[in-house]
């Protein structure tokens, strides 16, 4: 088991912008534009942005429903 209590090591804890823009389709200013103006969830770790598949996940999810 690893260190990180239980996740697989394949997957990722922290996503980049650019594994949110390969993830989604999209460039990585659209990334930008989805945690600054339309709510993304993201932190900053040594200056660099950083999203959490779930709260990726998430925010997709409420979109979706507010879009429908």
């Amino acid at each position: 088991m690893s260190k990180l209590g239980g996740v697989a090591p394949t997957q990722k804890f922290l996503l980049s912008v650019a594994d949110v823009a390969v993830h989604l389709g999209v460039c990585r200013q659209t990334v930008y534009n989805y945690i600054y103006l339309e709510g993304l969830p993201s932190i900053k770790v040594r200056g660099m942005r950083r999203v959490s598949p779930d709260s990726l996940h998430a925010w997709l999810k409420e979109r979706e429903q507010v879009l429908a």
